[in-house]
């Protein structure tokens, strides 16, 4: 017995393992070669039915250049306002560079978007409405039950209508939007919309894109636009002062019949002082607000378009030939583990007998 285990040790003719792995899996396909034909031929041309039944999609691409904006002109400005307990720090370290591209998936930006109007069909619709009607949904009752009236407030939606839009911006922002900066070294931005209308593509990322802006330019200029109508109240308010001392010591002098007493001169002095403090003061707010509207100024940002979203967009079609192949060789594939698994498992019991007789 031991002689005989060592003589099956030792034996080279008999193949490894692996070998018999392969040619067992050989042998599965040439005895099922017919099977796996016709199931590759049957899902093969269902895959091309499948793709030739969707839908295209259209893609577009705009690229824009930003600058943030911001830089110097701030010394003088920022001791007069720290005075009037105005903050002027810039907003350029939140609200800059890459942040643009969280602000156009934001959901205020992209509902802004899909409650605007436009004209399709020559009849006008609200983007998420005229989307809705034309696209093949989930929930098919959403085209029936949910509708978004054109000059209907956004504080005004009932509970269908928030829970709508709220699904149709995830959609959107998960599937259909995709912002990104090709190269970080530089401040140039691209933007991709895909829908299945042409027409709604283009308009959608022109809006997208417009709306960034306007938001963007909104929030990094915040603080330089409150802090400019602030000096300019702040201005008006002491020229109003100024020009009432001018006209309280015209009065006073007129009033004065006989300048050769002392106390007669004294409303036309306090007037005169007045006069002097408010013009000292006027003159310095009036230097510090034309380095407000300045810093206001040079606060706004520049998003320049390159490339806009043009017609033709890109078309995405799926490929009869590659979904074909795909849908043979799933079903193929599958088929096949099976035949090998059943072919695996019936054959441990037998090598389990054999062991045993020996």
């Amino acid at each position: 017995m031991y002689t005989q285990d060592l003589d099956n040790e030792f034996n080279t003719d008999q193949p490894p393992p692996f070998t018999n792995t392969i040619l067992r899996l050989i042998k599965i396909i040439l005895n099922k070669w017919w099977l796996f034909l016709i199931v590759g031929v049957i899902a093969g041309l269902l895959g091309i039915y499948y793709a030739g039944k969707q839908k295209p999609t259209y893609k577009s691409k705009l690229t824009f250049a930003l600058d943030d904006g911001g830089g110097s002109g701030m010394s003088g400005f920022a001791g007069l306002a720290s005075q009037l307990g105005i903050s002027v720090s810039s907003g350029k370290e939140i609200f800059s560079g890459d942040n643009i591209l969280a602000i156009m998936k934001s959901r205020r930006v992209t509902e802004r978007v899909l409650l605007s109007t436009d004209t399709f069909n020559n009849k006008p619709y609200r983007l998420i409405e005229y989307y809705l009607n034309t696209t093949e949904t989930k929930d098919n009752n959403t085209k029936t039950t949910v509708q978004f009236p054109i000059g209907l407030p956004r504080e005004n939606f009932n509970y269908a209508q928030d829970s709508c839009l709220k699904k149709i911006y995830k959609e959107f922002v998960d599937l259909y939007i995709a912002a990104e900066k090709p190269d970080k070294k530089l401040n140039i931005y691209e933007v991709n919309v895909i829908s299945s209308n042409e027409v709604f593509t283009k308009i959608f990322t022109d809006r997208l894109v417009n709306e960034t802006n306007q938001f963007y330019t909104e929030i990094r200029t915040k603080k330089a636009k409150e802090t400019l109508q602030i000096l300019e109240d702040r201005v008006a308010s002491m020229k109003g002062n100024l020009n009432s001392s001018l006209t309280g010591r015209a009065v006073a002098q007129d009033a004065n019949v006989n300048p050769a007493f002392a106390a007669a001169q004294v409303p036309v002095l306090k007037q005169q002082a007045n006069i002097q403090a408010y013009s000292g003061a006027y003159n310095e707010m009036f230097k510090n607000l034309e380095i407000a509207r300045f810093q206001y100024l040079n606060e706004i940002p520049l998003m320049q378009i390159i490339d806009s979203a043009e017609y033709p967009m890109e078309k995405i079609k799926m490929s009869k030939l590659k979904t074909g192949l795909i849908f043979s060789i799933v079903p193929c594939f599958i088929l096949f583990f099976i035949f090998w698994a059943s072919s695996t498992i019936f054959q441990l019991p037998a090598k389990g007998k054999q062991a045993s007789k020996s």
